[in-house]
């Protein structure tokens, strides 16, 4: 049963992506009329909201966009450092979203990153204590490495629910500033906010797929008891 959850909602956020990548494709032809890059868009709101000490950098593939806690970076793809669209504007806002989290010690993102390194293994882990967690029960008798699976399964649910105001808070800071600053205005706010949402979906779905598969493995846990 797990599997199949695991299949459904792999199904539907390749959906999800698809309809994503249609979406940056689609507003990655509306060019900005400020004539600006997704770079230069983000070095002014940088600049805005008084951050000096965050670096912007090019980063290989597409939709690979990223903020770096770690190393205060903001990690743009080719599409979108160079580009002068309403797509790489909004891309490019909503990382920039991340780095005044940061700068503000925004408590999701300070959850979130704290438990990187933590849910790095248990993700890595969690299949596999699932599977021998059901050999234990059949074999053994014991619901051990089940309720271990249970705990990994936990932490990652955890990470994918703290992500979600994470992610939704960025994109609001990025479509606050555009519209106040007039960077994208119209039907320019109304693109970037189109490719925002429909980004902010796949870790929607995300985080479902995370929490039906731990409410399915804690039913088993407790029907086991039973």
């Amino acid at each position: 049963m797990l599997i199949v959850i695991s299949i459904v909602f792999m199904v539907i956020g390749l959906i999800l992506s698809n309809v994503l990548k249609g979406k940056f494709k689609k507003y990655s032809q509306v060019p900005l009329s400020n004539g600006m890059s997704g770079a230069e868009v983000a070095a002014a709101m940088l600049k805005y909201n008084h951050i000096y000490d965050v670096k912007i950098t090019q980063v290989d593939g597409q939709l690979t966009d990223h903020y770096n806690p770690q190393d205060k970076t903001v990690n743009l793809s080719s599409e979108v450092y160079h580009g002068r669209s309403v797509a790489a504007a909004a891309v490019a806002a909503h990382e920039c979203g991340h780095a005044v989290q940061h700068a503000t010690a925004y408590s999701f993102l300070q959850m979130r990153s704290s438990l990187v390194p933590v849910v790095t293994i248990a993700a890595s882990l969690q299949q596999y204590l699932f599977m021998f967690g059901i050999a234990g029960l059949g074999f053994f008798k014991s619901p051990i490495l089940l309720v271990i699976a249970l705990v990994a399964f936990g932490l990652t649910t955890l990470f994918s629910l703290i992500t979600l105001p994470v992610e939704f808070d960025a994109s609001h800071r990025a479509l606050v500033w555009l519209d106040n600053t007039g960077f994208a205005r119209g039907q320019e706010y109304a693109g970037a906010k189109d490719a925002l949402t429909w980004a902010a979906m796949t870790y929607v779905s995300a985080a479902l797929a995370a929490l039906v598969q731990f409410l399915y493995l804690l039913w088993m846990l407790v029907g086991n008891r039973d």
